[in-house]
């Protein structure tokens, strides 16, 4: 854990030794953690359940997301292999001209140590992870039992936890609910 900076809790995010920041000490990177927009019925679907896509509501959620995020200079868009999370940020990919990048790290059942891994590597820029519930959740569990004060626990569809990190700690957590 990082000290806390005029009374702020912090969360490390543990920086990459070595590694070059692109900004100046003290300025502010965003990471915003996606969960998924709206997909068909998991007890409905009789296929692999990483290919179950978004349905109509969740195509525009992924429309009313990019909406939002076109505007924040976002330099990375990763993505669950699932297919519901990849089709949840492919609008704002298209819109921003950045590159879909997959990792398991943040597939559904990823382990917090792989997720907070990859968060390291891109905590330098601002960011955007589309996941899935259970990986905020735990996510979320380890920003409050170091010190983040979250305010409330929720993890609706297309929804996103907006993380500030300065300095490689996590100096504020909130939530915005689905914009559709």
């Amino acid at each position: 854990m990082v000290p806390p900076a005029a009374g702020r809790q912090t969360a490390l995010v543990r920086p990459r030794p070595g590694a070059a920041r692109p900004f100046e000490a003290g300025a502010c990177v965003t990471l915003f953690i996606v969960r998924h927009g709206k997909a068909g019925d998991r007890e409905k679907w009789d296929r692999d359940d990483e290919l179950r896509p978004l349905s109509k509501g969740g195509v525009k959620q992924a429309d009313a997301l990019a909406d939002w995020l076109e505007r924040e200079s976002v330099a990375h868009i990763l993505t669950s292999p699932a297919v519901r999370c990849r089709q949840t940020v492919e609008p704002l990919a298209q819109r921003t001209r950045v590159a879909l990048e997959a990792s398991d790290a943040i597939r559904e059942g990823a382990r917090l140590d792989e997720t907070l891994a990859l968060i390291d590597k891109v905590c330098d820029e601002h960011t955007v992870l589309c996941t899935h519930g259970d990986v905020i959740g735990n996510l979320l569990w380890h920003l409050e039992s170091v010190g983040v004060r979250l305010e409330c626990h929720l993890l609706q569809k297309a929804s996103t936890w907006v993380l500030d990190v300065e300095s490689g700690g996590v100096i504020a957590a909130r939530y915005v609910p689905p914009l559709s």
